[in-house]
């Protein structure tokens, strides 16, 4: 297969091509040192480069049609590894895969960008990070909730403390079952449920803005998968705030998807909804109300700039590390077996 060369430097292999590999592939092509170099899927399906059916629970994203003259497609992973061109691999499969896909990635001298959850059990995360340090490449989880405008607002008003200190914050994350990928979502012993796949997007933004949980207090319920499809919880974190999140894919059909928070400062209240479009960050403080602006690219396309900026740096990711990866993970489990107490 001939490879077309490039002033990129950096070749990016994606595994991985439904919703989430689509959403990469548009935030990759806006990245100025970087090319799609390969795609890889077993089955076949969309290297084409055509993923008008492709749909996920975040709508009005224009469909895409990949030019592939100049990217090579692959049914088998190891091929692609084998691809001179290509440099970093990312990682867009399901969950159970990614341990193995990121093992083989390091071995063969990639650097890899991996969708959340990192892997299935932090177990798995932590033989993942140990092996990134060893061979001395960067591998960094997709939490692209970090990277978002209104929640990159959020941490730098917490962390300034212009507001003063923070007394509560809610965070809420809820959605009807998935409607695509329903084999793997729907069985929890793959995808972990909606407090895996879901839910800790916002566990793992309670961390990056108040630290590590000393305990975490949750409920919930199945639905579609056979594990929690429906949790709340109560972290008890550093500096003592009142902080709780709410995830589930166990809205009925219609629902939507709803994603929002609510922080309470001392002199402030930061409100967000995702269905306010433009005006979804209010802040309320001295009496009044003022809709919040926040410039810069979307998360995923932040995600991957950051990404190839550590590549290029050789000091690795700032923003998010393999580590917050497994410690996510880590609270998640934590989350289970409270959830499971009677």
């Amino acid at each position: 297969m001939n490879h077309i060369p490039s002033s990129a430097p950096y070749g990016i292999g994606l595994i991985g091509l439904g919703f989430m590999g689509a959403t990469h592939l548009k935030a990759w092509l806006q990245v100025p040192d970087a090319r799609v170099a390969a795609l890889c899927n077993p089955s076949g399906r969309h290297l084409d480069g055509d993923f008008t059916d492709v749909s996920g629970n975040i709508g009005g994203a224009p469909p895409l049609k990949l030019d592939m003259s100049q990217v090579s497609g692959y049914r088998s992973f190891e091929e692609m590894l084998a691809d001179p061109t290509v440099t970093v691999v990312d990682i867009c499969t399901p969950t159970d895969t990614h341990r193995d896909l990121t093992l083989a990635a390091l071995t063969a001298g990639k650097h890899v960008l991996c969708e959340k959850p990192m892997a299935r059990t932090s177990e798995q995360a932590l033989e993942m990070a140990a092996a990134a340090r060893q061979a001395n490449r960067v591998l960094m989880p997709a939490m692209c909730l970090r990277f978002w405008p209104g929640w990159a607002w959020l941490k730098e008003a917490v962390a300034s403390g212009r507001y003063g200190k923070v007394l509560s914050a809610r965070f809420t994350r809820v959605a009807e079952p998935p409607a695509w990928g329903q084999g793997f979502f729907f069985d929890g012993a793959r995808s972990g449920g909606a407090l895996l796949d879901l839910h800790i997007h916002d566990t793992d933004f309670v961390r990056y803005l108040f630290g590590h949980p000393t305990k975490v207090e949750s409920v919930g319920h199945t639905k579609v998968s056979g594990l929690i499809d429906h949790v709340l919880t109560r972290y008890h974190v550093p500096g003592g705030a009142l902080v709780h999140a709410e995830g589930s894919w166990a809205m009925a059909p219609g629902f939507g998807f709803r994603m929002a928070y609510v922080v309470n400062f001392e002199n402030a209240t930061a409100d967000y909804d995702l269905a306010r479009g433009d005006e979804a960050l209010q802040l309320a403080a001295n009496g009044t109300k003022e809709t919040i602006k926040c410039e810069g690219p979307d998360g995923h396309l932040a995600q991957m700039l950051h990404f190839i900026a550590a590549v290029q740096s050789g000091t690795g990711p700032t923003i998010v590390t393999a580590e917050d990866g497994v410690a996510a993970l880590e609270v998640c489990e934590a989350e289970a077996i409270s959830a499971a107490q009677p």
